[in-house]
């Protein structure tokens, strides 16, 4: 059966349950249980210290009513920074490729910030929409321009982590595609391309790392306006 390049974006299934949930929660099995111990492991330091540094970048730029979502926004960086790693295994599935689950995490966390700037200053947050000193013949067509890129922010989110993570599985899938079919013709331009597609792979590495950094970032900030 011949399979396209895009059959490695569909969930597999096992008995007609789809994989994508055992997919999802995987990644928490692989960081290690708390310990009442003083002494805890060198993995469990390690955790420990990468979380610290993921927390004090996320709540540096907010005040302290932020820090209130220090946890969430925590624990997104680090789901979706091992689902995004975890996916470039071979044999192995990445949710986060799928618009569906991007727009899911996007949407609610987009609109609690909304919400919560509507609630604690409705004036300040109403005030993003219309610039100050805006002439008046603008004011309408700047209230639609600015409802719009407000409204499109959970998409944005979505599809840009979607766009980068599936453009990056495209390529290495395409490059390894190739060095397979010109190694038995041409094995000196297959060592070639093997060696772009491990640079590549690398490159797909930090853009995992980067992208999952990037969507909370930008949900921090989009809490910065509203708090």
């Amino acid at each position: 059966m011949n399979l396209s390049f895009f059959d490695q974006f569909s969930s597999p299934y096992l008995l007609g349950i789809p994989l994508i949930l055992i997919s999802m929660t995987f990644p928490a099995l692989l960081l290690p249980s708390l310990d009442n111990r003083w002494v805890t492991s060198r993995l469990s330091t390690l955790q420990l210290w990468f979380i610290n540094l993921i927390t004090k970048q996320l709540m540096t730029p907010l005040n302290k009513k932020g820090h209130k979502w220090a946890l969430i926004l925590t624990s997104l960086m680090v789901f979706l920074l091992m689902i995004n790693l975890l996916g470039l295994l071979p044999y192995t599935f990445t949710p986060t490729t799928q618009l569906s689950m991007n727009l899911a995490l996007a949407f609610p966390l987009w609109l609690a910030t909304l919400l919560t700037g509507l609630r604690n200053q409705p004036s300040v947050s109403l005030g993003h929409l219309l610039p100050e000193g805006t002439p008046t013949l603008l004011i309408p067509a700047l209230i639609m321009i600015e409802t719009t890129s407000l409204l499109i922010r959970p998409l944005a989110l979505g599809v840009r982590l979607t766009a980068n993570l599936t453009a990056g599985h495209l390529l290495i899938q395409l490059i390894s595609t190739a060095t397979v079919a010109l190694y038995p013709t041409m094995p000196a331009v297959s060592l070639l391309t093997l060696l772009i597609l491990f640079l590549l792979t690398i490159l797909e590495v930090a853009v995992a790392m980067i992208q999952a950094y990037v969507f909370v970032l930008l949900l921090s900030l989009y809490l910065q306006e509203n708090i």
